[in-house]
């Protein structure tokens, strides 16, 4: 049996062999491009080629989803156009390919064809094309392209969103390293060692939240019998509140080194205040207690402006540490300051502490509160300051369960003898 085929059949066999040629080739080009890592406004302007070179669309607007909002990333032949459709609102109930007839909105109306893409039934994507004559509309050779169309863009707006997610993980990795190269600087701010003798016996520890955070400690030997030490905690959290903490501890270490024998607790509170001001400009405050200790008379002057009261225990009684002003940065001028002067019992220890410690949770959302952490310092008493610091998170971590910590963490011990 012999089969003749006509040249009609021959002619639209070649014709759709040249079409599937078409499409792969243009799906190898894209996918070539994606492979290769090309930049998102290069994959566009080879999507853009396809359609306006090749299948010779004239008119086009290409909107896809940023997590955010609607943007247009594409357009051509449509000026002004992409600009003036709503697509939350005008396009969002489209859910197949749809031939625009007619519309009650005029821009819609500019175009013949809208293309969505959904992926798990999301909206990714809305490509709408015109410039196709309406009596020639049925028979366009764009037309019978629509799905092949509706593939293409499919594959570059999922490859845009992979090459988004992508530059966002990567940013994050980077925003990560940063802070935790910030965190290490911020852990140097720190005294690393602090003394032993037969004056004082002071350890301290830091437990922050995040990879930096607002809180701060330090010890300063003045000589071989004085001694300044402080603890403070900045409102907020994050960078900020860590920045500003680091230029306050800049600042106050330079005041110390150079005039501690000149200056007085009082006028360090003024100094500071102003610091405050200037560097948070009133968006935060800084609650700050600092202590002047001299081993040789045995007696402590300190100012709290606004911290948590720091813990004094002795052999028969236990007082909190509360006077001084309000917090630094909380007004320009601070109104009052009162500072006190103790003369201490031999083997005293005093516990400064951040609120991060008192207002700890328990799973059934009580704090942890004052009265716990000076019930804790009283039954470790004898022991030495590492371990009394040691003891403290024991009972912290006992307390809190399953919760996490809620903010910094921070505490430093000091017996003196």
């Amino acid at each position: 049996t012999r089969f003749v085929m006509s040249s009609n059949n021959i002619g639209k066999l070649t014709q759709k062999l040249e079409l599937n040629e078409f499409k792969l080739n243009s799906l190898l080009e894209i996918t070539k491009g994606i492979n290769n890592n090309l930049s998102i406004s290069n994959i566009l302007k080879i999507f853009e080629y396809i359609l306006r070179e090749q299948l010779e669309i004239s008119k086009l607007i290409l909107y896809a989803f940023d997590q955010k909002n609607w943007k247009c990333i594409l357009h051509f032949g449509a000026k002004g156009l992409n600009k003036k459709i709503d697509v939350a609102e005008e396009l969002i109930h489209i859910k197949d390919i749809t031939v625009i007839e007619s519309s009650s909105i005029e821009t819609i109306n500019s175009f013949d064809i809208i293309i969505p893409i959904f992926h798990k039934n999301v909206a990714l994507a809305y490509l709408l094309i015109g410039g196709l004559e309406d009596d020639e509309l049925s028979f366009n050779p764009g037309i019978k392209h629509m799905p092949f169309i509706q593939t293409l863009t499919s594959i570059i707006v999922v490859a845009i969103e992979n090459k988004r997610f992508s530059n966002e993980l990567l940013e994050q990795e980077i925003q990560k390293k940063e802070m935790q190269v910030a965190g290490e600087m911020q852990k140097l701010l720190f005294p690393l060692k602090f003394p032993k003798n037969k004056y004082i016996d002071v350890a301290a520890r830091y437990e922050p939240k995040h990879l930096v955070g607002g809180d701060y400690y330090d010890f300063i030997v003045l000589n071989e019998e004085e001694y300044f030490f402080c603890i403070a905690d900045v409102s907020g959290k994050g960078v900020a509140a860590a920045l500003l903490m680091s230029n306050f501890q800049a600042n106050l270490r330079a005041i110390i080194k150079y005039n501690y024998m000149k200056i007085s607790l009082e006028d360090l509170i003024k100094n500071l205040n102003d610091d405050v001001n200037y560097a948070a400009k009133g968006e935060k405050f800084i609650t700050f207690f600092a202590g002047h200790y001299s081993g040789k008379t045995r007696t402590l002057q300190y100012v709290n402006a606004g911290h948590n009261h720091p813990i004094l225990v002795d052999q028969k009684n236990t007082r909190l540490l509360n006077k001084g002003c309000i917090g630094l940065g909380m007004l320009d001028e601070i109104p009052k300051i009162e500072i006190e002067k103790i003369n201490l019992e031999a083997n005293s220890i005093l516990v400064c502490y951040t609120d991060g410690i008192v207002e700890l949770e328990n799973n059934n959302g009580i704090p942890f509160e004052t009265d716990n952490l000076a019930k804790t310092i009283q039954s470790n008493f004898n022991l030495s300051m590492n371990e009394l610091d040691h003891q403290i998170f024991i009972k912290l971590d006992d307390f809190r369960g399953e919760k996490e910590f809620l903010d910094d963490t921070a505490v430093m011990s000091c017996r003196f003898f």
